[in-house]
């Protein structure tokens, strides 16, 4: 190892020199004795220094492999401690929330929204009613309508959740009055998706439950551009194969969903489901 044995060459270069001064006397055999066994000490201590140090550089290197080793461990066990709270966040999510109903999926009569709030009555067109969605949607539709009243439009509910006993009875109303007509724009009771809690019908204190009018409204013209934003879209647009137009009728499926809907133009019944349940895990978030 160049350079390494430098410092011991002063320490024999003056043992020599002595030796070779102490060789004019009388006593310079045994002083020549004992410079040779400091000459050998030193020599076997600079080799047990290089033993030492090629030991030390080969401990620095396998701590740093170790070292390695542990980072890439820790990480392991981070990517699964984040899995695991990604599956049970997942598992508490309610499943049926980005589900497809309206004639595909079907809620039975014991479907209740795991947490239901009363929608606050200024918010509301008829304000003696009791009107409730999901609690965990709630906060995002109060966003929603104070965003739109800042921008002067007054948003009204006019219903929200709807039991499956409630649609049912809705159902059969509409059945006397239109006939078979009614299917075209009433869900029969277990394909609602205000049996979820998260659909809303929304008009203004103007237009109250004249619904026809409602596309041609600022209010509608508003939620078309910013209702996204909230994680609410429309359900049923113009063309769908399930109800007729329903400009008024507003399902909450989360901010993530409703973004790439609005980005890539396409609405929740156009998409697949397998892809639209890629984001229930992130729908309150």
């Amino acid at each position: 190892m160049p350079g390494k044995n430098r410092k011991y060459e002063k320490p024999i270069f003056a043992v020599v020199f002595v030796l070779a001064i102490l060789g004019f006397s009388g006593s310079g055999y045994l002083y020549y004795r004992i410079a040779n066994n400091v000459i050998q000490n030193t020599t076997d201590l600079e080799k047990k220094v290089l033993e030492l140090e090629d030991k030390n550089t080969a401990l620095s290197q396998t701590l740093k492999t170790e070292q390695q080793k542990n980072g890439a461990f820790e990480t392991q066990i981070g990517q699964i401690a984040g899995t695991v709270g990604k599956l049970d966040k997942l598992s508490k999510t309610d499943k049926e929330l980005l589900q497809k109903y309206s004639k595909i999926y079907f809620l039975n009569e014991n479907y209740v929204p795991e947490d239901l709030t009363s929608i606050p009555p200024d918010y509301l067109y008829e304000k003696d009613k009791d009107i409730k969605m999901h609690t965990k949607a709630f906060s995002y539709l109060q966003s929603l309508i104070v965003a739109a009243e800042d921008n002067s439009i007054n948003l009204r509910i006019i219903s929200a959740y709807r039991s499956f006993g409630e649609q049912s009875a809705l159902k059969n109303t509409y059945a006397v009055i239109y006939g078979s007509g009614a299917n075209k724009f009433s869900a029969d009771q277990g394909y609602s998706e205000h049996q979820l809690g998260t659909a809303i019908d929304f008009t203004t204190v103007k237009l109250g439950a004249n619904f026809t009018a409602f596309e041609k409204s600022d209010a509608y013209k508003w939620l078309s551009e910013n209702a996204y934003k909230y994680g609410f879209v429309v359900s049923y647009p113009k063309g769908n194969a399930y109800y007729q137009f329903e400009p008024w009728h507003w399902r909450f499926v989360g901010k993530s969903l409703a973004n790439m809907l609005h980005e890539e133009n396409k609405y929740f019944y156009d998409v697949d489901q397998r892809t639209i349940d890629n984001y229930l895990i992130n729908i309150f978030d």
